[in-house]
């Protein structure tokens, strides 16, 4: 008998390669289950202007959750990143899985194939992340950062059209969508700090019912337990998509290692540190980071993303 679960997603190139993904992961993990994928059309994906006005990232999430509560699909697929931070999962949600994490990196794209240090005095580089944004000024100030949003085909084609000279994105996502060629330069993580949860598809099921015990199987623990020490950072922060906040854990054995950031919004002051132990305390690290710069000072660099 075959048993059919409805997997919920955005209808982006990048979310159905993500789902598709998915579905394969769990049909090969139960034998006589099929997965339907359920494209949804959020506000996130169809406003074109600032995510401070679009609702944040919750814009690319509350479609999605409401069908989830509803009972309208079973599953749901989301980049952790795209997930809010700072506030709790919708009542009766929960994160059932974190798949094994694919590069948090970002990537540089340039028209003339030059990399970041190599790019023109003034030459326009375009991101809507104010992370990347305030991280780009702080390596180059004399670049022109160009705020432009949309999927990562679209923004491609902006490169391409010359509206600007370079575009960064994230790494995972070129890969997924088969654009990987495109890549100039993969960033460094001590040059553009990765942003919390980069790299990381979860899934997404009520907390009650059969569908949490499917997703279950393919749970990566050291995906899980590296994005629970980034999002707790993020929470005590208060923070969101509009703040520059790096976070990136790592996890050897059962050490697992935060590296975690703050920055000005012109670039020109960085409050950085690195946490580490064991990975049942995972979400405690994340807060005792925000807590060593939040001494530091972090709150006044965050103010003004949180007006």
């Amino acid at each position: 008998m075959t048993t059919t679960v409805r997997l919920g997603t955005r209808g982006s190139t990048m979310a159905l390669a993500q789902a598709r993904h998915v579905a394969r992961e769990l049909e090969s993990a139960h034998a006589g289950l099929a997965v339907r994928i359920v494209p949804v059309s959020t506000h996130g994906d169809r406003w074109t202007g600032s995510l401070v006005t679009a609702g944040g990232k919750g814009a690319f999430t509350s479609e999605i959750d409401a069908l989830l509560q509803a009972g309208d699909i079973d599953l749901a697929v989301h980049c952790l990143k795209d997930i809010p931070g700072d506030v709790a999962l919708p009542e009766g949600i929960c994160i059932a899985a974190y798949l094994p994490r694919d590069d948090p990196r970002d990537a540089l794209i340039s028209r003339d194939g030059l990399r970041l240090d190599q790019l023109a005095r003034d030459a326009v580089v375009g991101t809507s992340a104010v992370r990347r944004q305030a991280q780009l000024q702080r390596a180059r100030p004399d670049l022109r950062v160009k705020p432009i949003r949309g999927n990562v085909d679209s923004r491609i084609a902006r490169l391409d059209s010359g509206d600007v000279d370079a575009i960064v994105v994230a790494a995972c996502g070129l890969h997924r969508i088969g654009q990987a060629h495109r890549i100039t330069q993969v960033l460094p993580a001590e040059l553009m700090g990765p942003a919390v949860g980069a790299g990381t598809v979860v899934v997404t099921t009520r907390t009650s019912g059969p569908a949490y015990a499917l997703v279950m199987a393919v749970d990566d623990p050291d995906s899980r337990d590296t994005s629970l020490a980034e999002r707790a950072l993020l929470h005590r922060f208060g923070a969101s998509c509009n703040s520059a906040v790096s976070g990136h854990a790592s996890i050897d054995r059962d050490t697992v290692t935060l590296h975690a950031a703050v920055y000005a919004p012109e670039g020109d002051r960085t409050l950085a540190t690195v946490v580490a132990g064991d990975r049942t305390a995972a979400p405690a690290l994340g807060r005792q980071a925000a807590d060593e710069l939040l001494a530091l000072g972090a709150r006044k660099l965050l103010d003004p993303y949180l007006r």
